[in-house]
């Protein structure tokens, strides 16, 4: 495939379906505290990225709301990213970022889930680690299963059995497990130990790589990897994220939507709608917010 074609599958319409893009940050490191993330030597990121930012990117793809992930470990940014959502309907709500397994937890978890586009909370892999051997994380983890609220796991390949070993330990938490198919993507039997979990999600978020510097732009070259994840997890626990604006270091909103889009459109219909915006709302639990009645995300 030519890049010219490639272009133009990529920027062509999309099928007449809404999309949730569930997974993108916003941050302004013009705050008199700044951010903690990302540092100034990450010349691409830092700087203003506003929900305003994403949807001149977004919405020619389709996009009709997004689910933000807060990657700052700063408590008040919880509250910063819920206000920036109580202003803008295309916020779906707000997966934030406190730390399990600390004696505050409780109390931040219970302010927080007082508003309801506060959705659940993302852990990394060493706090998913702990959890399946910390009384402390698994007590916290179950409060959050208890208040409804989810959970998004990023962690390395080599550690997703953790994130198996944390579900049979809290089994009605909802996970959704970060950036897969990832460079290198897990083995087929860790996929299907993950898969035997039924609160278990998986987030298409890392497709796209580099060979030589360039990205590759051939479906054939990621089909089997993405072919393992509908196979193994199956048409109804699979979700679109783009990972946006961090996606934009590698390459164009149109690429990262445009592969999938590519992959998903071969697909049936209802399958292809489930993947880019209905099983979101089963994981996440987001809710409307009244803002496209015409549109089938809203039906």
């Amino acid at each position: 495939m030519t890049r010219r074609t490639f272009l133009a599958a990529v920027t062509a319409p999309l099928p007449p379906v809404c999309v949730v893009d569930t997974h993108t940050h916003f941050y302004d490191p013009s705050r008199p505290q700044g951010v903690p993330w990302p540092s100034k030597s990450e010349t691409t990121l830092y700087r203003t990225v506003l929900p305003a930012d994403f949807k001149k990117v977004a919405e020619p793809y389709g996009v009709k709301g997004t689910v933000v992930i807060e990657a700052s470990a700063w408590v008040e940014d919880n509250q910063w990213i819920l206000d920036l959502a109580a202003k803008d309907p295309f916020l779906l709500g707000v997966v934030g970022h406190l730390d399990a397994g600390k004696p505050e937890f409780a109390r931040n978890m219970a302010r927080f889930h007082r508003n309801p586009l506060f959705l659940g909370i993302r852990a990394g892999g060493a706090a998913v680690t702990e959890a399946w051997k910390s009384e402390a994380h698994i007590e916290d983890f179950r409060r959050l299963a208890d208040a409804g609220l989810e959970l998004d796991v990023l962690v390395a390949a080599a550690l997703l059995p953790n994130v198996a070993r944390l579900s049979d330990r809290v089994p009605n938490l909802r996970m959704v497990i970060n950036h897969l198919p990832g460079a290198t993507p897990p083995p087929a039997s860790v996929l299907k130990e993950l898969a035997a979990r039924s609160a278990l999600f998986v987030k298409v978020s890392a497709v796209l790589r580099r060979i030589d510097g360039r990205v590759v732009e051939d479906l054939a070259f990621y089909r089997d990897s993405l072919d393992a994840l509908w196979e193994i997890f199956g048409e109804n626990r699979l979700v679109y994220g783009s990972d946006w604006p961090v996606s934009a270091r590698f390459s164009s909103y149109a690429s990262v939507i445009g592969i999938v889009h590519r992959y998903f459109k071969g697909k049936s219909r209802e399958a292809c709608e489930k993947y880019f915006w209905r099983n979101s709302r089963a994981a996440y639990r987001w809710r409307d917010r009244g803002t496209r009645p015409t549109c089938t995300l809203y039906s």
